[in-house]
């Protein structure tokens, strides 16, 4: 019998996928830090002018990443997490629902600018505290959007497809 992937767990391969999906060559980088996780209920209270560029991108990035692939996060701050949230915010939100969701997060060892808007970051995703295999110091994408730095939506529709059997939502297709 084919066991069904949940969406958190597919949310967090989708984040894993976008490094191979959304990750494009932009250049050489303009910064690069190896960030420690902040907890996963925080957030960075960088200003946006401040937030594009170094070292208060880096934390940005580091703490709204772990923030998204929180399930404490509340759904609203979540949606405001993603690139073009309100596209995903039903599948957002019927991922709070599933098996395992209470149990995943995310952990973020590292960020590198690569444009003044885009951002390369290596993270861990976890289920109930345990690095999952196969999903350890993985590549994803983050976006400035609206002087905010976010889960890049094309790492989220990497996940949304896996779930989706292979298949892109139309949420994602309309995101491309």
């Amino acid at each position: 019998m084919k066991t069904r992937l949940s969406i958190p767990l597919i949310m967090l391969l989708c984040a894993v996928c976008t490094s191979l999906a959304a990750c494009g060559g932009s250049g050489s980088p303009s910064s690069s830090s190896s960030a420690p996780s902040p907890s996963a209920g925080s957030s960075s209270a960088a200003s946006p002018s401040a937030s594009a560029t170094g070292g208060n991108a880096v934390a940005e990035i580091t703490a709204n990443w772990i923030a998204f692939f929180n399930p404490k996060t509340p759904m609203a701050r979540r949606i405001s997490l993603i690139q073009n949230g309100q596209a995903f915010a039903s599948a957002i939100q019927s991922s709070a629902a599933f098996p395992g969701a209470s149990s995943a997060s995310a952990t973020v060892s590292k960020v590198t600018l690569t444009s003044a808007t885009q951002a390369s970051v290596t993270y861990s995703i976890l289920l109930l505290g345990q690095p999952v295999p196969g999903l350890t110091n993985t590549k994803g994408v983050a976006v400035l959007q609206n002087g905010t730095w976010k889960v890049g939506d094309a790492s989220f529709c990497v996940l949304l497809t896996l779930e989706n059997g292979g298949t892109p939502p139309a949420v994602c297709k309309s995101a491309a």
